[in-house]
């Protein structure tokens, strides 16, 4: 079940007037119940409980990428951060070509992305010149406020 269907159930039994609420998932049973004493917080507490036999899968090895020597030095990345909460989008319309690359160098005020948020497309600007090593996002997921979305090399 996941975490944030669990943080959802919690939310919805606090701000209403339910006081148990119970919920069952692939043999996996969640039960969110608010205690009402008078006096005391009532914040909701969950219970987990299994039904049934999970099974645990071993993950597959996944690749490592190699970073170049030059470019391992905290001291000499910089992280380029969402300042709004919102859709990452590498370029400016879905036809056209993305702002940068992997490997292109930038400088200082050159339009890295877009971050949808409410209609609203906003550019994402490099705050400093240099190469960019790493793009953290993928196009057309959701970002977070101050989530790194690109690594840049200082030049």
């Amino acid at each position: 079940m996941d975490l944030n269907l669990i943080k959802k159930l919690v939310k919805i039994v606090d701000t209403s007037e339910i006081t148990d609420l119970e919920v069952e998932e692939n043999g996996l049973r969640i039960r969110v119940a608010k205690k009402l004493k008078s006096g005391t917080n009532n914040l909701p507490q969950v219970v987990v409980s299994q039904t049934s036999p999970i099974e645990v899968s071993q993950p597959k090895p996944t690749s490592i990428e190699q970073v170049p020597a030059a470019v391992e030095s905290p001291s000499n990345l910089h992280e380029v951060k969402s300042p709004i909460v919102g859709t990452f989008y590498r370029s400016p319309a879905p036809d056209a070509d993305p702002y940068v690359q992997v490997g292109d160098t930038v400088s200082a005020g050159a339009v890295l992305c877009i971050v949808e948020a409410m209609k609203l497309m906003n550019e994402i600007e490099s705050d400093i010149s240099g190469k960019i090593v790493k793009i953290l996002v993928d196009n057309g997921k959701p970002v977070e406020y101050n989530q790194p979305l690109f690594l840049i090399q200082k030049s």
